[in-house]
């Protein structure tokens, strides 16, 4: 028997997309199941674990809702350079150069109010990631380069760039040869939302620039503009559309929100830079994008989960001995599964000679 693959003529309904995702992500998660039992760890207790340890309690929510802060924004930017179809890669990079930024800042006026240390760090980050994006997107458009290998050998120079200044002139004199910066200021740390919580107001700064970006893209005319482009660059041209300005002005949003990222991060959680804050936000920031389908809600529900899927992984390594490289299994299985499920939103399989 012959099969052959058919785009489908009408969309197919909420209900069967719906239907199409959630088999995906079963399977991911049987596949993943299997691994954990080759492995020796029994899948029914290895899940119980980790969705235990990372949505079980009020403590683990808090830790996923801390982890899910980067990733939202990472993923944020990741998704304004997706939508015209230009492919950063390099969200971990500009994360790095992002928390550079801040801590400059930070290391440069310990004894500024944080009503003026504080705007001025994320000012910096945004920049220093912005500008960190916009070069890949230079080179495309002058020199006809490949923004993704441009994009991912960028991230290896700034985690190099962050290591060389933690510990060279960055480098603590009272770090007993730990490579850190020296702590940040009262002022230039973002606090939490209340004394109760350990949710930080970094959570504030998500939901404003996701609701920001939503407005950006629905009501402006660059916004529309990007979207039309990311459809058919070429029809885009014909129409008068600046596309070159597009693939520079995505890139350096895309790296700016990125780096916003990074000045949370070392603002309100590590409170020094240091090589340990890089833990692969920017590249769980990938899947989180193509799993939400650019979608802002989405990206935000998305991040939370991934990010306790990270914080349950810590469960398991703690008291099963899983290794933590299964997070990443997880993660990419995941990931397979549901790009291969898109396919079936667009086309059929049907036998050879039926349409």
């Amino acid at each position: 028997m012959q099969l052959q693959i058919l785009k489908r003529t009408r969309r197919i309904s909420f209900s069967g997309a719906v239907a199409v995702f959630v088999s995906a992500i079963l399977l991911s998660l049987l596949f993943s199941g299997i691994l954990l039992s080759l492995g020796g760890t029994p899948a029914v207790a290895g899940f119980s674990t980790l969705f235990k340890g990372g949505f079980g309690s009020r403590w683990a929510l808090e830790d996923s809702v801390l982890k899910a802060i980067p990733i939202f924004l990472c993923s944020l930017g990741v998704a304004v350079a997706f939508r015209l179809k230009v492919w950063n890669i390099g969200a971990e990079g500009q994360y790095a150069l992002g928390a550079i930024g801040a801590t400059g800042v930070a290391l440069a006026f310990p004894d500024w109010p944080s009503w003026a240390v504080l705007p001025l760090m994320a000012l910096s980050a945004a920049c220093a990631g912005g500008i960190w994006g916009l070069i890949p997107a230079l080179l495309r458009q002058k020199m006809h380069t490949n923004e993704i290998i441009v994009t991912l050998m960028f991230n290896y120079i700034a985690v190099y760039l962050l290591q060389y200044l933690v510990l060279g002139v960055w480098r603590d004199p009272n770090s007993h040869g730990f490579a850190v910066s020296a702590a940040f200021s009262d002022a230039a740390i973002i606090g939490p939302l209340s004394d109760a919580a350990s949710v930080h107001w970094g959570l504030v700064h998500c939901i404003v620039l996701g609701i920001l970006l939503l407005l950006f893209f629905r009501y402006t005319r660059i916004g529309y503009e990007i979207k039309a482009a990311g459809e058919n660059m070429n029809a885009a041209r014909y129409a008068g559309i600046r596309v070159d300005f597009l693939v520079c002005l995505v890139m350096a949003i895309s790296g700016g929100l990125a780096g916003w990222a990074g000045f949370v991060e070392v603002s309100a959680t590590v409170n020094q830079l240091q090589p340990s804050m890089l833990v692969g936000y920017g590249y769980t920031a990938i899947v989180v994008a193509w799993l939400a389908r650019l979608n802002p809600a989405g990206i935000a529900v998305t991040s939370f989960l991934l990010a306790g899927l990270r914080v349950g992984v810590e469960s398991l390594q703690l008291d099963l001995q899983v290794p933590a490289d299964f997070g990443d299994i997880l993660e990419g299985s995941i990931l397979l599964m549901v790009l291969a499920a898109g396919l079936f939103l667009e086309y059929r399989i049907v036998r050879k000679g039926r349409t």
